[in-house]
């Protein structure tokens, strides 16, 4: 142990050395105005540590202090690292230029662990075979036919009956944690054909069932994005060595993980062997089984679900979390997508939801300022010059981020720091409206370019039904006025939770709302 400790921190002396060569002779040499003030052998750290609670608005500053809109980082023990808001530079890295900006390995090996070579970790030929094969799932007959079915069932039968629980006991709840749990039971029956129940139980009872799956994917996912933050990378990877502190819970998170998620492929594998699972499964009619039935190996089959599964629990739920937060603070959008929903008589079928166009244009606002990826990173193959003039060099960060995004006025103009949904609605020939459709270049939410979101489609669908289910109903206000702190997980997560008190919505006549009509 004592030999291997020595080697280690002689990898950790190397690791620094080659950190600082670069930042001793060209520290000064392509950074713009506006960037961190750096300095030799420690390049911005000093400012970094200081900041390191504060991150996104700190880079959101200096992206704005900048003209280019873009800034180059140097930290002590970090990669060099290109920050930009710039749309233009935007497309360059996710498309003109795709080829040049893959995830690269510093990304793969952040999250590795956990992903290990699911579509989200994956690169080259080995991404490419996984997207062909994940379109299929994306599909309009799959999104009516699945993901609908699921959501009426697990709004019906679950969310709505909790919310009125706490309607009537007066009870607050936290509606990040219900719509994390919501989440992640839609996806396991949608993806794996397995229901975790995390939003069942006693509705009487104000503490909800424990899963150890989710809670493994909880602890996973947060260790995983501290890992991209840490000061100085060395110290995850001596620790994650060493099997100690956070780096310990991961490991034990992430095998239970792949135990479960290996168990349950091979139940599903010696069912299909029974030949039963085609008449039971209506035509093999979840994820999981036609993954199987594609004949992949099992250890891909696993890392396919496990990204599967991190996208649609983490992300629509984010993004409903910061919608709910924010239309709390502002009636009379609420007002108007309660209107919208009444003209509509109320009804979550498919047709209706395409036809929601202010809650989509809530929705919009919402992702624009508080976007649930806060950021996102591809790792310079070669050497490269932005469209802004900034030079990239052979194994930079390359950074692109959609939270300073939605914050800079050359983007969206005066007050783009305020929610406005009204930015997204243009007038139609027949004198309604219909929701503008931004440069996904302008608003990265979803990605663009060849990997731009195949889930966006239906994860749009999901939060419109979601959110629509429960303003029909209810009224959800804040237990305290404050503004939450976003944390950058792998997702936006509002620190604390979302405490707020359900009553039940009246109508104009007084009475309590109809139920939701399909």
């Amino acid at each position: 142990m004592a030999i291997l400790l020595c080697l280690l921190l002689l990898l950790v002396f190397l690791n620094i050395i080659l950190q600082i060569l670069p930042i001793i002779f060209c520290h000064n040499k392509y950074i713009p105005r506006g960037g961190p003030k750096t300095y030799p052998l420690i390049g911005c750290s000093v400012a970094f540590y200081k900041n390191r609670d504060r991150l996104l608005d700190w880079y959101t500053d200096l992206l704005a202090s900048s003209p280019t809109q873009t800034v180059v980082v140097h930290r002590l023990g970090a990669r060099r690292t290109v920050l930009t808001a710039d749309p233009a530079c935007v497309e360059h890295v996710l498309r003109s230029n795709f080829a040049n900006y893959p995830k690269g390995k510093p990304f793969t090996e952040i999250l590795g662990d956990l992903l290990g070579s699911g579509i989200f970790n994956a690169d080259g030929q080995l991404w490419h075979a996984q997207r062909k094969l994940a379109s299929r799932e994306f599909t309009v007959r799959s999104m009516r036919e699945g993901l609908i079915t699921e959501l009426e069932a697990e709004t019906g039968g679950r969310l709505l009956p909790r919310l009125r629980a706490a309607s009537v006991t007066g009870r607050c709840v936290d509606v990040q944690d219900l719509l994390r749990r919501f989440a992640f039971d839609v996806i396991c029956q949608v993806s794996l054909g397995m229901d975790p129940s995390c939003l069942g139980g006693d509705l009487s009872n104000a503490l909800l069932p424990e899963s150890e799956l989710a809670r493994a994917f909880e602890v996973a996912s947060a260790i995983s994005a501290r890992r991209a933050t840490a000061p100085v990378a060395v110290i995850w990877k001596l620790k994650r060595a060493l099997g100690i502190g956070t780096e310990r819970k991961l490991r034990d998170a992430v095998s239970l993980i792949h135990s479960q998620i290996m168990e349950l492929i091979r139940e599903r594998k010696a069912e299909m062997e029974k030949g039963g699972v085609v008449e039971e499964r209506s035509s093999n009619d979840d994820f999981l089984t036609r993954l199987i039935s594609s004949g992949q190996n099992e250890e891909l089959v696993r890392d396919m679900v496990i990204s599967f599964l991190m996208a649609g629990r983490d992300t629509t739920s984010a993004g409903l979390t910061w919608f709910f937060w924010l239309i709390a603070r502002h009636p009379a959008a609420e007002r108007e997508i309660v209107d919208e929903l009444g003209r509509l008589g109320g009804r979550l079928d498919y047709h209706s939801i395409k036809e929601m166009r202010v809650l989509e244009a809530c929705l919009c606002e919402s992702m624009r300022l508080f976007p649930p990826v806060a950021w996102d990173s591809k790792h310079a193959a070669a050497p490269d010059v932005l469209p802004d003039g900034t030079r990239v060099e052979a194994g930079d960060r390359v950074t692109y981020f959609p939270y300073g995004m939605g914050r800079m006025e050359k983007i969206w103009g005066e007050g783009c720091g305020g929610f406005d949904h009204r930015r997204w609605l243009e007038a139609d020939v027949n004198g309604g409206s219909v929701v503008a459709r931004a440069s996904p270049y302008k608003f990265p939410v979803f990605q663009a370019g060849p990997r731009a979101c195949l889930g966006k489609e239906m994860a749009m669908v999901q939060m419109k039904y979601v959110a629509a289910a429960m303003l029909l109903e209810y009224e959800l206000k804040m237990v305290e006025e404050k503004t939450p702190v976003l944390v950058p997980l792998l997702t936006a997560h509002m620190a604390g939770g979302l405490q707020m008190v359900v009553r039940r919505r009246k109508n104009r006549s007084g009475d309590a709302s109809s139920p939701i009509k399909k």
